[in-house]
């Protein structure tokens, strides 16, 4: 118990413990040691994840709520002018990718023999708390652009986004064809109030 209690100090190294571990342990005490050991060096890797899920997440809300709430503001327009938050995003990603990507990820991203994706490679692939992370910030710029891109358009085109963005967030497809059907909608109106006059 107290080796066991010793691997998890931080001032011991993964060096000094495997040195300590080849000299003294039996092959059940190998075992056992070496997954608290591996399960002890995952915890980090874990908290790297929720944290920069959580960071990511935060920092895309000031961005929809500007967008939803003060839609003509000065503010609004010069945040979703700036390239700033697509910047962040993709360092997290990339930092994301770095840390989950293992030599299996292109052989489980093009699993087939037609070098297409497959459904259950990618369900192994995400089954990585890392992994599943690095997607959820790739979302989160994803989302955002066209969260950005309908904003811009309704103002243009003097159109109601609100809804829309709001979709965007969450559900950006829907959201991406609710601008849409607002657009052609909002047209057709204005196609009929100039008919009439």
């Amino acid at each position: 118990m107290f080796f066991s209690s010793c691997i998890a100090h931080p001032l011991i190294s993964p060096k000094s413990y495997l040195s300590w571990h080849s000299c003294y342990c039996s092959n059940e005490e190998d075992e056992r040691l070496s997954a608290s050991f591996l399960r002890f060096k995952g915890l980090p890797t874990s908290q790297i994840a929720s944290s920069v899920f959580t960071l990511g997440t935060a920092a895309v809300l000031p961005f929809y709520t500007l967008m939803v709430f003060a839609p003509k503001s000065e503010l609004t327009k010069k945040s979703m002018e700036s390239s700033v938050p697509f910047i962040v995003l993709g360092l997290l990603y990339a930092y994301l990718l770095y840390l989950s990507w293992t030599p299996d990820t292109l052989k489980l991203m093009f699993a087939s023999k037609y070098w297409l994706p497959e459904l259950s490679g990618m369900a192994k692939m995400f089954s990585s708390e890392m992994t599943l992370a690095s997607a959820w910030i790739h979302l989160l710029a994803v989302d955002l652009f066209a969260a950005r891109q309908v904003f811009q358009d309704g103002l243009q085109n003097q159109i109601e986004t609100r809804h829309s963005v709001s979709l965007c967030l969450l559900f950006c497809p829907i959201g991406i064809v609710t601008h849409f059907v607002t657009k052609a909608v909002a047209k057709t109106a204005a196609d009929d109030r100039h008919k009439m006059h």
